[in-house]
């Protein structure tokens, strides 16, 4: 099989092309999103549409009324991305959002019924937020007024947001900390005793915890990020297909490494980024331990009749894919893999059918490695399932469904459920004894990346692999 966009016949020419002046043509290579000027634009949007029409839906769903979220520079909580510009790379000095439901004592159709989003410090992120500044600033001696304003970025934060709580007068405080999900566990310490000595009693004991809010408000996608998320596969799967292609791999001659930084720069020169360092690994017949570095080495030659197998990801728009694929080096006179190596892909694809198959909306991520485990087992499949959501981050918020070595559940981060609007890489292996291979085991290791719809349908964002990439 070849990915007819950047099918490795044309890939020569493409990686040649890099190399000459800019022109229409070159810029559509170089830039499958446009450029950062029209996808910071896009992102506005989505960050708008974000505030205005899912954070009040969540709120209100999880009962909360007054959201605080202070952090200083550099030591940004993990809903940051979800709450900021895409101009905006770093809190400012202290940075405080505030977020007040003033539906939460009536009906939220009620008049005047809002969430106020309010920022301390920082921007109003191009108008999303209404940003405050303390009249205290402008007091006293001129040469004294940038001191004063200075301080306001910092400590004197605190008693800008205490004016503001004695303001609004809330019944309760959520703030982010949790035990259980990182993502909703952005208060450092520090920022939490800033914040507890300023507003002091009765404020701190109506300080809560709400998880699911921050986990929700991350794990939440719009449909229009549905269509970027689909072009970023589809590059994916373009980069892949010319990664384990001749263009790359010349049996015999190029290592996994060669394979694996070929990868980055191309990430690089289509200017994306990369949120882990890509892998290329082999299974080799006759190396019974699964062809891994204790035989193999950490770089070895790759040679024909080898299994190769990558682990790849983009970032793109603040979005990330996560993505498993495997390939064959054929041997002399082959035109396909052996059967039996066919067949390992075969039941890798067929426990992805399962596991989609148990996906939906309001099962937890352990009720879902269950169902999916006992099917798996039922049909004689030898397997594990490791599935995680994705989207603001690589391991993203949401619902774990199993990790490598918890087999039996993930407490904790897999009792959460899956909500409509939300994505998840589908990520498993299923290993198959080969007869070709004299009964040596291959192990078929994939990742996909699918979305849940608004409607809880289940659908791979671009595709999957059902059949090898081969190097010839």
């Amino acid at each position: 099989m070849r990915f007819p966009l950047v099918s490795s016949a044309l890939a020569a020419a493409a990686l040649a092309f890099l190399a000459v002046p800019a022109s229409t043509q070159d810029i559509v290579t170089r830039r499958p999103f446009g450029t950062l000027r029209e996808q910071a634009a896009l992102q506005q949007r989505w960050l708008q549409h974000r505030m205005d029409s899912i954070l009040p839906g969540l709120m209100r769903k999880h009962g909360v009324e007054f959201w605080v979220v202070p952090m200083r520079e550099y030591n940004e909580d993990p809903v940051f991305t979800s709450l900021v510009s895409p101009t905006t790379f770093a809190a400012r000095r202290r940075t405080i959002y505030v977020f007040h439901d003033t539906c939460a004592a009536r009906a939220p159709a009620a008049p005047g019924c809002r969430v106020d989003r309010i920022a301390f410090g920082g921007s109003s992120q191009g108008g999303v937020y209404e940003a405050v500044r303390s009249a205290r600033a402008a007091d006293g001696p001129a040469g004294a007024q940038g001191q004063r304003q200075a301080e306001l970025w910092g400590d004197q934060q605190w008693e800008v947001l205490k004016e503001f709580v004695e303001k609004r007068q809330p019944r309760a405080i959520t703030i982010n900390s949790s035990s259980v999900w990182a993502f909703a566990d952005g208060l450092t310490l520090g920022e939490m005793g800033g914040m507890s000595a300023a507003l002091g009693q009765p404020w701190i004991s109506r300080f809560n915890m709400a998880d699911a809010l921050a986990v929700e408000l991350i794990a939440t996608r719009q449909p229009d990020e549905e269509r970027v998320f689909r072009r970023m596969n589809e590059v994916v799967w373009g980069i892949i297909d010319t990664a384990f292609s001749n263009v790359v791999i010349t049996p015999g001659v190029t290592r996994t490494q060669d394979v694996v930084w070929w990868m980055r720069q191309k990430v690089n020169d289509l200017g994306l980024g990369s949120w882990f360092q890509p892998s290329v690994s082999v299974q080799r017949m006759g190396a019974t331990g699964g062809g891994g570095e204790s035989e193999l080495g950490e770089n070895p030659v790759i040679q024909r009749g080898d299994v190769l197998h990558c682990d790849f990801g983009i970032v793109a728009h603040r979005l990330n894919t996560d993505t498993q694929h495997m390939g064959y080096v054929l041997r002399e006179g082959e035109t396909e893999p052996p059967a039996g190596i066919r067949r390992a892909l075969a039941n890798s694809n067929r426990l992805q059918d399962i596991v989609v198959s148990e996906i939906r909306p309001g099962r937890s991520g352990n009720e879902i490695l269950r169902a999916s485990l006992a099917r798996m087992r039922g049909e004689g499949i030898d397997g594990t399932v490791y599935t995680h959501p994705i989207g603001m981050h690589g391991h993203g918020a949401g619902p774990l469904i199993g990790l490598w070595d918890y087999q039996d559940g993930v407490p904790g981060r897999g009792d959460a459920k899956v909500i409509p609007s939300m994505w998840f890489s589908i990520e498993l292996q299923a290993t198959t004894p080969v007869p070709e291979w004299n009964g040596q085991r291959v192990r078929s290791a994939q990742e996909e990346d699918v979305i849940v719809g608004a409607d809880g349908a289940v659908r791979w964002a671009f595709g999957r692999q059902t059949t090898y990439w081969l190097v010839r």
